[in-house]
């Protein structure tokens, strides 16, 4: 799980650092494989991290169970508050906490269930989340396109809900389908050669079918005829829409009216086929690691733990990273450079991996956590 959240981590920067066309226009290579994708492997493995604190195979129930939800929530608090500070920054940054924050409270009502009703639940959300968000979303207010901010929420917490839930670049609602694969796949026998390999084999498959299958539908002539009556921005034709939404809307689709765009795979933008495409490639990146490193020696898997130590602490280095992208702290040859944002990260990861330490913020958010919650049986790395 923390080599899959270390890739995660580096995916997210990429997105943020490097460019997203070549000057041909082409998307370039890290936008193609990390755009959406890396945020909502974040979001699938925190419901793997919240259904290993709370009875892993065997849900928790009782009061064990309440003390656990009480430990998500303070967690939740902390981390959402963190996110609002990060908000202000001004890095250009759309900063995830305070809407990953929202997720874990969202989740606590599936934390007592099992894998095969998460699982149902989830492919449920995924296709009627989407559909319930395209119909409340011209309702609501609209978003602001900045990262939420401690001053929005005193000044529009009403605006602010609907942007963590519904309007903003990962809302809440649709992206519980993450969360709910997570705590299912969290619910199974990881230590399972078999359980990885379906986990890798089957998300490679909904990955290209959900992508296939959406690429078919939005070819048909009726469906582009009402995407381009309703587009983000003006196009001459469909072809030319859809390829500048390849790299992806700022959360969710138009609201216009045309219900196609629920067909559309592209990242960023909550569809069915999106959550879809997501999701599966979130689980061939899980059960690739499981497989990878299960099959390790002790001693190469020892390296690998100390190599990619990041992704044990990446509620500190996440925020690192934002505060580094911030405008006028370094040299604008750093700010822009991912190379250098990874040897930082990883670099940083190591370090105190080897010395057996943990990240300052989750040491510090999970001691809060634990203080409320009683001493976990496993210690939770619910942060992205």
């Amino acid at each position: 799980m923390d080599v899959a959240r270390c890739l995660a981590l580096l995916g997210m920067v990429a997105t943020h650092v490097l460019d997203e066309r070549r000057a041909d226009g082409s998307l370039t290579a890290a936008q193609w494989l990390a755009g959406g994708r890396a945020s909502a492997l974040f979001a699938v493995l925190a419901g793997v991290s919240m259904a290993l604190v709370t009875g892993r195979r065997h849900p928790l129930a009782g009061a064990a169970r309440g003390r656990a939800s009480a430990g998500l929530v303070v967690r939740a608090v902390l981390v959402g508050a963190l996110g609002l500070l990060l908000g202000t920054l001004g890095t250009g940054i759309a900063v995830i906490l305070t809407y990953y924050a929202v997720l874990f409270v969202l989740a606590l009502p599936f934390l007592g269930l099992r894998a095969p009703t998460l699982a149902a639940l989830a492919v449920g959300w995924m296709v009627a989340a989407p559909v319930l968000s395209h119909v409340v979303r011209p309702e609501l207010p609209e978003r602001d396109f900045a990262s939420p901010t401690l001053q929005q929420l005193l000044d529009d917490p009403s605006g602010l809900l609907a942007e963590l839930t519904f309007t903003g670049y990962y809302p809440a609602v649709p992206w519980l389908a993450y969360v709910l694969t997570g705590l299912a796949v969290g619910r199974l026998d990881l230590s399972s050669r078999r359980t990885a390999s379906l986990l890798a084999l089957g998300g490679g498959l909904l990955a290209v079918g959900a992508t296939v299958v959406s690429r078919m539908l939005t070819a048909r002539p009726e469906v582009q005829r009402a995407l381009l009556d309703d587009p983000p921005a003006t196009d001459a034709d469909a072809a030319a829409l859809l390829e500048r939404i390849a790299e992806g809307l700022p959360g969710s689709t138009p609201t216009g009216g045309a219900g196609e765009w629920l067909l559309v795979v592209a990242p960023h933008t909550a569809t069915p086929f999106d959550l879809a495409q997501t999701i599966g490639s979130a689980l061939l990146v899980v059960g690739a690691a499981l497989l990878l490193v299960g099959a390790a020696r002790p001693v190469p898997r020892h390296a690998v733990a100390v190599f990619f130590g990041a992704g044990t602490m990446t509620l500190s280095l996440y925020s690192l990273h934002v505060v580094a992208r911030t405008p006028g702290l370094l040299p604008d040859a750093l700010r822009d450079s991912y190379l250098f944002h990874v040897l930082l990260l990883l670099g940083t990861g190591l370090m105190l991996t080897a010395a057996g330490l943990r990240g300052p913020l989750e040491a510090t958010v999970g001691g809060v956590a634990r203080t409320v919650a009683g001493r976990p049986q496993t210690r939770p790395r619910l942060d992205p």
